[in-house]
Order: structure tokens, then sequence, then C-alpha cells
């Protein structure tokens, strides 16, 4: 599989994927001119591991694993993925979320929440369902949608063990 943990020369090819995304402002909570220093700490210092997936040394999309709460909730980690415009659909965010599950496992983690799923993003929440994940919160009108206006944001879970 081309999934590789991500080293932090690696932001070259991922901060192309996250400016697009995030600029855009229709799936992530992030500020939509969250800079460049920003985002490395977002996506690959302040998580507990991120990871690229790559083709003949092109990076596609990735993804980071960190856990969600600390205490009690430790047992639980969150997720982000993103794919680079030209590789969506191309099955890269299914190769990603099933290899971020065996991650989880493997760092003891028994559940994976994602916190704040657009509703407005029907890809993802398809892709995130067909997966196992149960959406177990709704939050009204909580992501503003940039043509969209106001839509729910979802609270999506899936217990791992």
């Amino acid at each position: 599989m081309p999934i590789r943990e991500a080293a932090k020369e690696d932001f070259d090819q991922i901060w192309p994927i996250f400016h697009e995304i995030a600029a855009a402002g229709d799936t992530y909570a992030y500020p939509r001119d969250t800079t460049r220093e920003q985002a490395l700490k977002l996506w690959i210092e302040s998580p507990r591991r991120s990871y690229v997936f790559e083709d003949d040394r092109k990076i596609f999309g990735t993804y980071y694993i960190k856990t969600n709460q600390m205490g009690p909730g430790d047992h639980v980690c969150n997720c982000g993925y993103m794919v680079s415009s030209a590789a969506r659909g191309s099955g890269i965010a299914t190769a990603m979320c099933e290899h971020s599950q065996e991650v989880a496992i493997e760092l003891g983690y028994k559940a994976m929440q994602f916190n704040f799923v657009a509703s407005s993003n029907e890809g993802a929440v398809r892709l995130w369902n067909k997966l196992g994940f149960a959406t177990v919160g709704r939050l009204p009108k909580a992501f503003n949608h940039p043509s969209r206006g106001y839509v729910d944001a979802l609270v999506m879970y899936k217990w791992l063990v």
C-alpha cells in the first residue's frame, strides 16, 4: 500500500493540498486564510502521527491521527483526511481511512470519532457510513458553508475493537 508515515519534508507537497481545501472553506472548519506555518503545526507537528498516500514520490493524499480527548477519553482517536482535487474519486480516502483504523488499533485506540463533518460534504458522509461509522450527533447549523450558508455538522463514531 502506498501509505507511509509523513516526514516534515513532505509538507512541501502536503501544503498545496491543505491550502486548496482550507481556502475553499466547504469541508474543514479551518480558517480559509490558514497560513503555511499554521497548517504545518495543525497537520504535522500537533497530531500523534501523520501519513501520506503517494505514488512515484508524488503525494496525492494525507491524514493525521491524534487523541480526541485526554484522560478518560484517551482511548478515542480523531483523524482528518485530505485528497488532492486531481486524485479525488480514485479510492484514496477509502484506503487512508482503512489504514488509519489499523494504525489506531496498533496505537491502542478503541474507537475513532470525527468531530465536525459538514453535512453538505455528502461524499465523505457516504464514505464514512460505508466504512462503518455512525452519525451519533448532529449540531444544527454549526458549519458556515461558503455557498450554502449554515448547514449541520455531524459527529461520527466507530468502535474499533
